[in-house]
């Protein structure tokens, strides 16, 4: 075959890889916030998927030479429920699916670059992270086999990494523990950091777990100077789309989950505040909170999740304290001067 030809069927085949590369991002990096009834949808997809992605990788190792590296780059990291949107997480895979058209355009590149590598790690921790959601929702533990088998034998190698890497992103969004549960088979399964009931679930039933977004309140609480009004709740909560009334994909309906089930367990107080006239209510820490957690693990987490220091969050809380305290003398100051001029 010319040269010429060689040429540009290699440059199509490039093409159908990094769209395929793509796609497959696309839906790993909708996991997190996917509703328990899509991620109910069989693994055998993503099995699939995984196996023909392998494919094509062998494949393209085969014709590509391995020569200079690729320009290093960052690999995406995992969205956070609290701090990224859906399409920030288009935007990063549109950003690796480029990347990959340059790699693949780079006369001489290597397919298997450092940086490459570590962007194919991440498809695969995304991967990994989908199916032990899944098989939490069922019920079900994983088992190491599984899990081996869904990344494919070319990445086994890789394993103890794309399992780490899966295990913190989970812990840092659910606040879950992947745990090996059975050494006899090596089965592992979610395991709730609180003492919710249903391993996290809250309710009878399938279901994701509540964790993460109950650490979230709490930090909200504690930020806001350990009490947060209705308003100033639902004000931070919409900013991240979750809304009162409103069916959440994870977390249900976030209102009777944080006024009802939150509050009938005792990790939240919901009461209405002191003279409030039409009424107006708050949400203070409940009993089992302070039992289960306590402020030093909350900053921990809120840090985790935007991706900052327990230093800086407490700065944040030192500001809000400041802030709440001029405020409270500001009412005190005027309620006097109005009962200095009823007086007189």
């Amino acid at each position: 075959m010319p040269r010429g030809q060689k040429s540009k069927l290699h440059a199509r085949e490039k093409r159908k890889q990094a769209r395929s590369e793509a796609q497959a991002c696309r839906d790993a990096q909708r996991t997190a916030q996917e509703t328990p009834e899509a991620v109910e949808a069989s693994p055998a997809a993503s099995q699939t998927q995984a196996e023909a992605e392998a494919e094509a990788e062998a494949e393209a190792e085969a014709e590509v030479p391995s020569t200079p590296e690729a320009p290093p780059t960052t690999p995406p990291s995992t969205p956070s429920f609290l701090i990224i949107s859906s399409s920030d997480s288009d935007e990063s895979c549109s950003e690796e699916s480029e990347q990959s058209r340059q790699w693949g355009y780079s006369a001489g590149a290597s397919l298997y670059s450092d940086a490459e590598h570590q962007a194919l790690i991440e498809r695969r921790v995304m991967m990994l992270l989908q199916y032990l959601l899944y098989n939490y929702n069922l019920k079900q533990l994983t088992t190491k086999e599984e899990m081996l088998k869904l990344i494919s034998k070319k990445h086994e190698r890789d394993f103890p990494e794309i399992f780490r890497k899966a295990a913190q992103k989970l812990e840092d969004t659910f606040a879950v523990e992947v745990r090996e549960v059975n050494s006899s088979n090596s089965s592992y399964d979610l395991i709730s950091q609180l003492k919710l009931p249903n391993n996290g679930r809250i309710r009878a039933g399938r279901g994701l777990p509540k964790d993460g977004f109950l650490l979230s309140v709490l930090a909200i609480i504690f930020v806001r100077g350990n009490r947060t009004s209705e308003e100033e709740m639902w004000e931070i909560l919409k900013k991240k789309h979750i809304y009162p009334g409103k069916k959440h994909r994870i977390f249900g309906e976030p209102r009777k989950l944080m006024t009802q089930y939150l509050v009938k367990l005792q990790y939240l107080e919901y009461r209405q505040v002191a003279n409030s006239d039409p009424p107006r209510y708050e949400f203070l820490w409940g009993p089992q909170a302070y039992a289960e957690t306590s402020k030093k693990k909350v900053l921990e987490f809120l840090a985790r999740i935007n991706k900052t220091t327990p230093d800086v969050i407490e700065a944040l809380y030192e500001e809000t304290l400041d802030e709440e305290e001029q405020k409270q003398e500001g009412e005190k100051a005027r309620g006097e001067d109005k009962a200095a001029a009823a007086a007189d």
